[in-house]
């Protein structure tokens, strides 16, 4: 039987021309794409030229074996204690040049101790300041001429500089203002004690801020230590007439003590206390308002007058009342018996 008739479909044939062509677009397609991927892999040297670094050729470095941290032993290096104090004191007040000179050179000649400090007097208790006092009560400056410069080379020396200073004990002041800071009788007058001394009154917020404001005068002089004297209540005189306003007298020195060492901080300043050995031996005396255990971790060094045998009974105490808080033994001359330490009394 025949085929169909009509007209056969029609293949054509391929051209060469365009296979080569398709296969050459693979190939560029494909060494672009190696191209791009082998770029991760190049890595330039510092003359410019490059070399390829590939992934199966790289050996990896073995892992550090991690060592364990060794135990850190850390010492804390504790404050060293101030070396025994050795201070003689300047007896002139007010102070003078050449009475600081007189001082210093009486401190030289002597064998022993070798002195490191020196204290001086700037109120005592007659109520009388021995420096240009801003604060001062009407009356109360004694200076002489060359004061200022005197007491610049007390704290310029290379002594550890003390002012004494005594506080409650203080006939102008407490005249001056009886209603706001003088100790009054019972029948509402200026009180009288057995040495016909006036006194301020440390419950009175007027006679505290008065004594703050003196210290810190004396901070800004330039003193490395304020040692407080004539600190508590009378002991001596008709002490039943005493008005003490209704207050707790122990706690008044407290507060005044707190007080201070507030007004104080910014300074750096020692806070020092003379207190009697009686106090210090038996713990405290209720009328004076004195308790050692408050007072002594309050200041930085306790003072008494004393003998050389009493000082190890004093030290033991006033280190197991306060801690960190020092003795030292005033002393009207010096013994080679005094091993801690001592403030030599002028004459």
């Amino acid at each position: 039987m025949g085929g169909t008739k009509g007209y056969r479909s029609y293949r054509g044939r391929t051209s060469k021309g365009k296979i080569a062509l398709a296969v050459l677009l693979v190939l560029i397609i494909l060494a672009a794409v190696g191209f791009l991927w082998l770029q991760e892999y190049i890595v330039y040297d510092r003359d410019g030229s490059f070399h390829l670094e590939l992934p199966w050729k790289t050996e990896t470095p073995p892992a550090e074996e991690e060592v364990p941290p060794e135990d850190v032993e850390i010492t804390i290096q504790e404050p060293e204690k101030p070396k025994a104090l050795a201070a003689f004191s300047a007896s002139a007040a007010p102070l003078t040049q050449a009475g600081w000179k007189d001082a210093c050179l009486g401190a030289s000649v002597m064998s022993a101790p070798a002195y490191n400090a020196a204290a001086v007097t700037l109120k005592d208790s007659t109520g009388h300041i021995y420096f240009a006092a801003t604060g001062a009560a009407a009356g109360t400056v004694s200076t002489a001429e060359d004061t200022a410069a005197a007491l610049a080379e007390v704290t310029e020396s290379s002594y550890h500089s003390i002012a004494r200073m005594s506080c409650f004990l203080d006939p102008i002041a407490a005249r001056a203002d009886v209603e706001g800071m003088g100790l009054k009788n019972t029948g509402g007058y200026i009180f009288y004690d057995g040495n016909n001394g006036n006194w301020l009154d440390p419950s009175k917020p007027a006679a505290r801020q008065y004594l703050c404001t003196l210290a810190a005068e004396l901070a800004q002089q330039g003193f490395d230590e304020i040692l407080l004297t004539d600190v508590g209540y009378p002991t001596v005189g008709k002490l039943d007439k005493i008005d003490y306003n209704g207050a707790d007298r122990a706690a008044s020195i407290r507060l005044f003590l707190e007080e201070l060492r507030s007004a104080l901080g910014e300074y750096g300043v020692a806070v020092s206390i003379e207190l009697p050995p009686e106090v210090i031996t038996s713990g405290a005396d209720d009328t004076a308002g004195l308790v050692l255990s408050d007072i002594a971790p309050l200041v930085d060094r306790v003072y008494a007058v004393a003998t050389v045998d009493q000082i190890p009974a004093l030290e033991a105490a006033v280190s197991a009342a306060g801690e960190d808080t020092d003795f030292v033994a005033e002393l009207t001359g010096h013994s080679p018996d005094v091993t801690g330490s001592c403030l030599i009394l002028a004459d």
